[in-house]
């Protein structure tokens, strides 16, 4: 496999190791010939030379090479996926096609290169900008389970790549696009492990004194809690082996990420967060008997240590959709702290770290079926969503929400993301059982819609034919099945009262003999202040307003509009002058060109930093639609990056900036001298196209604080403002 312009090398090195490391991984599962065919493709794929490398400049197949072998090693995944990665680059490429694929290999891997090779297309159109795309994307994810699998791998190895790459922007998107996608694809699909590392490194890259300030504490109380750990696990070891338990225990300390997390949620440093560990008792339990062994466990662990009720997870009696079951608990420990003990077998363990390959492994087909709901309320999710920017928020609500199990009076069981109420689970049955739900019994008591339902709750829900759906109902649904009946219901009755009343209305004008003017009824609407057509009618439907008034209205205005217009005066064009506006100014040449190349875009500018010409910029999504325009040094730009990436475009200035002035405020601190402020204003008077709108000064222990608010044309004169104020005896400060 040698050739000498395809690889550096270093590049070389690698792929005799990766090389081996993938053979013993995946020997078992790979037939006869796969080898030999495997390796003589790639020789004749290097020997065309067209397959390119990536932003990051990463050899194509040592890349592929590494996340083939985080699929077999860490995923537990086979052939099919192995060599669907190594090849899918070329039949991207057109090196080969999929038909000679499908002959050689089977129709498994060429399903697999399918996907791959359709969301690399995607890839290339700019998914995050373009929704549409982003959508498809999505879809295409749903579409075979090994695709979601290799695609969750694949970005694992690209964030352990780049650490060193010189390439700033790629590197932030990518690291922005794990955190807010691929990290809970993984989250969703039992990849916990994966999962922590795909949210450590894009804190990392994205954050990086946050992530290494909370790296350097751990290191700093490593030992200690080494130690805790140890007199923690000791007294349980004992007990455990007393009696006669096959087990092994560890500690493990919560990731960088959480651990942020958790900083931000309660607002306190590092020192402020307890439960930086956990211990996990990991049983070696025959399958007849794990449930009983994991709960003796848990028995010996809590006659030890007072257990916390309130935080007791039971997923051994109804494992999570993604197959994961283990019982959790917290406990007082040592010192009057808090310690979380996870109790689980092997097998738990495996299908826990390597997600649902493991699970298939040990529960065969039947243990897809908790993921085709997930996968159906996906696609449901994504199609019926009015926008996409509330179709992405609900997709991530509703991957990272845990579940609760309910009954049907038949002892059916229903699973609904926690927090779920009455309502979202009747639409959950049916729509129409949610769109004529009037409340419920819940454990044979009567409930109202709202009434948030726990795990065990049995369930009978209570209809009337009269009962249709309320726009108060979206408030307090949490799914977005119901979410997105409820809307489609409420639009079809909104589109059966409009027609209703504008049928109403023409009945009435005939009845009095009129024929009306659809112009000057619009007219009438807009004055009325009614922002749509749609809404005058609901105000008719509703009753709000009576026809008879409208039809009066309208031919007060009539008669007003046909007065005026006889009594208008008509002047000769001798001695006509056009009047300019004094305070008009052309702006054309000051645009914003935002994404690639989009001029023309409505946009405003963001009051927390007031960008101004000249400044680096970037456009911000707004939840109505609109874009705003942030700085780049923003200081909430940060916390926009990382929490909605995917409504971050880019932006810059194009043409020119005169005639165009924006307002800045600039805080002044200095010493309290006489003639100080004059000094100030003597400065910016002096400036051309500059003009001084206010101003403030607040004086204290002989040091003065002033807010000076100036337009200027753009950020190369504010910068020499700034300057010549720096400039001025007794100023010791300049901020934007």
């Amino acid at each position: 496999m040698e050739n000498n312009d395809f690889f550096t090398q270093e590049e070389h090195k690698q792929l005799i190791q990766l090389y081996k490391r993938l053979l013993r991984l995946s020997k078992d599962t790979l037939q006869k010939d796969d080898c030999h065919k495997l390796k003589t493709h790639l020789v004749k794929a290097m020997a065309e030379g067209t397959i390119p490398r990536n932003v990051f400049q990463m050899n194509p197949i040592i890349k592929d090479m590494q996340t083939a072998v985080i699929v077999a090693e860490e995923i537990g995944m086979r052939r099919a996926s192995i060599l669907g990665i190594m090849l899918h680059e070329s039949v991207k490429y057109n090196l080969c096609g999929l038909e000679s694929v499908k002959e050689e290999y089977g129709e498994d891997v060429a399903g697999i290169i399918r996907g791959l090779v359709k969301i690399n297309e995607l890839y290339s159109k700019s998914p995050i900008i373009e929704s549409e795309n982003f959508r498809n994307l999505l879809l295409s994810f749903a579409e075979d389970m090994r695709v979601i699998l290799i695609i969750i791998a694949d970005r694992v190895n690209l964030m352990r790549q780049i650490k060193n790459s010189p390439n700033e922007e790629a590197r932030l998107e990518v690291a922005n696009e794990a955190a807010y996608l691929y990290a809970p694809l993984a989250h969703k699909l039992g990849l916990y492990k994966l999962k922590s590392e795909l949210e450590d490194l894009s804190l990392k890259y994205t954050q990086h004194d946050v992530y290494y300030h909370i790296k350097e504490k751990l290191n700093a109380t490593k030992q200690a809690r080494d130690r805790y750990i140890e007199a923690f696990i000791e007294p349980i070891r004992k007990k455990l082996e007393d009696a006669g338990l096959k087990f092994h225990m560890k500690g493990r300390t919560k990731s960088i990420h959480s651990i942020y997390q958790k900083m931000k949620k309660q607002g306190c440093p590092f020192e402020g967060v307890y439960d930086l560990f956990a211990i996990r008792i990991i049983l070696d339990s025959p399958l007849e008997k794990e449930k009983q062994e994991c709960w003796q466990a848990y028995s010996i662990v809590t006659d030890m240590y007072l257990p916390n009720p309130k935080r007791l997870r039971d997923w051994l009696s109804v494992p999570k959709s993604n197959g994961y079951e283990s019982l959790h608990i917290t406990v007082m420990g040592p010192e009057g702290k808090w310690v979380e003990v996870q109790i689980r077998t092997e097998r738990m363990d495996e299908i826990a770290e390597k997600g649902l390959a493991a699970h298939w492994r040990y529960k065969g087909i039947k243990g897809e079926s908790g993921l085709d709901e997930w996968l159906n309320s996906i696609r449901e999710t994504l199609e019926n969503s009015d926008s996409d920017m509330e179709a992405m928020d609900q997709f991530k609500l509703d991957l990272y929400k845990d579940e609760v199990f309910v009954f049907t009076p038949k002892g059916d069981l229903y699973k609904l993301p926690q927090g779920a109420t009455v309502l979202d689970f009747a639409f959950s049955i049916h729509s129409n059982l949610g769109c004529r739900c009037t409340g419920a019994r819940v454990n044979g008591k009567n409930v109202q819609l709202r009434q948030k339902l726990n795990s065990g709750d049995q369930v009978e829900i209570m209809t009337s034919n009269t009962q249709t759906p309320k726009r108060d109902w979206l408030t307090f649904v949490t799914t977005s099945k119901a979410r997105n009946k409820i809307r489609q219901a409420l639009k079809e009755i909104a589109a059966r009262q409009t027609q209703f009343a504008k049928e109403t209305l023409e009945r009435k004008f005939k009845n009095r003999k009129l024929e009306y003017d659809e112009a000057i009824l619009m007219r009438l609407i807009r004055k009325l202040g009614f922002k749509t057509v749609t809404d005058f009618y609901q105000s008719i439907a509703n009753e709000s307003m009576d026809v008879n008034d409208i039809i009066d209205k309208y031919l007060d205005m009539q008669k007003r509009e046909t007065e005026q217009r006889e009594e208008i005066s008509y002047r000769s064009a001798e001695g006509f002058n056009i009047q300019q506006p004094t305070d008009a100014k052309d702006y054309k040449d000051d645009v914003l060109v935002i994404d690639r190349n989009l001029k023309g875009l409505d946009f405003t500018l963001a009051r927390c930093c007031n960008p101004i010409y000249g400044d680096e910029v970037f456009g911000f999504v707004s939840i109505n639609g609109g874009i705003k325009i942030h700085r780049c040094d923003c200081p909430n730009a940060k916390e926009m990056r990382s929490r909605f990436p995917y409504r971050i475009v880019k932006a810059r200035w194009a043409g020119k900036s005169q005639g165009k002035q924006y307002p800045i405020t600039l805080r002044i601190i200095g010493h309290d001298d006489i003639g100080i402020v004059t000094n100030i204003t003597s400065i910016i008077n002096k400036e051309n196209n500059i003009l001084l709108r206010s101003i403030s000064i607040d004086s204290h222990d002989g040091l003065f604080s002033g807010m000076l608010t100036v337009t200027v044309d753009d950020n190369a004169k504010l910068e020499s403002l700034i300057k010549k104020i720096k400039t001025v005896k007794g100023v010791k400060q300049v901020n934007r």
